[in-house]
């Protein structure tokens, strides 16, 4: 009988195991605004359309918001290319679609400068030139469970209108956050305590 119950309750240990890995969480994004707000912040808001766990399978839909804000305008020109400073937020929320569950999922700050990267290509808008800008910065935070997290973000826009270069506003093509996340503490002690339950089976198999 004892036998069994130790069998048992290695059987019941060894499943937990799958939950302490390592890896990425990618979040996806698409459509929205970029905008210049009053106190030299870039803001974006979007909608976040697809999420990729541990387990590798994506799920896609309108799942929820992706928004942010950055530090205050370090150096450069929002036209050409700039930097902000760290600081600011990023939150990625849920809508309770598709297994994706309701609320805050991520929510961090920008931990260093984040990069305005602008690129004119003089051959779009029928030869008229156009601009597209990237912004790229690193995020750190917590995940709805408390794990803290790190990674970055990238977002794409769309051409500005009129061919003119960025000033206030300009629409958000696609972007995507990934973030990893760390082995739990807890996994050395789990890995002790299935190496001291297999012992215990093995002297009482062997008697």
């Amino acid at each position: 009988m004892r036998r069994v119950v130790l069998l048992a309750l290695l059987a019941l240990a060894l499943p937990l195991t799958a939950y302490a890995n390592t890896g990425n969480l990618v979040f996806t994004n698409s459509g929205g605004f970029v905008k210049l707000k009053n106190n030299n912040t870039l803001s974006g808001s979007s909608t976040l359309t697809s999420f990729t766990g541990l387990n590798g399978v994506p799920i896609s839909g309108n799942l929820g918001t992706v928004s942010y804000s950055t530090g205050a305008l370090l150096s450069g020109n929002v036209g050409s290319s700039a930097t902000f400073g760290a600081g600011g937020f990023f939150k990625i929320v849920g809508n309770g679609t598709n297994g994706i569950p309701a609320g805050v999922l991520f929510t961090g700050t920008f931990t260093s400068n984040v990069n305005w990267v602008g690129t004119f290509n003089p051959a779009g808008n029928n030869g008229k030139g156009n601009w597209t800008y990237t912004l790229t910065g690193v995020v750190t935070g917590v995940l709805s469970n408390g794990t803290k997290v790190s990674g970055g973000t990238i977002q794409f826009t769309f051409d500005v209108p009129g061919s003119k270069p960025f000033s206030k506003i300009v629409r958000i093509n696609h972007g995507v956050t990934t973030v990893t996340v760390p082995e739990p503490g807890t996994l050395g002690l789990l890995g002790t305590g299935l190496i001291g339950i297999a012992g215990l089976i093995r002297r009482r198999f062997a008697a």
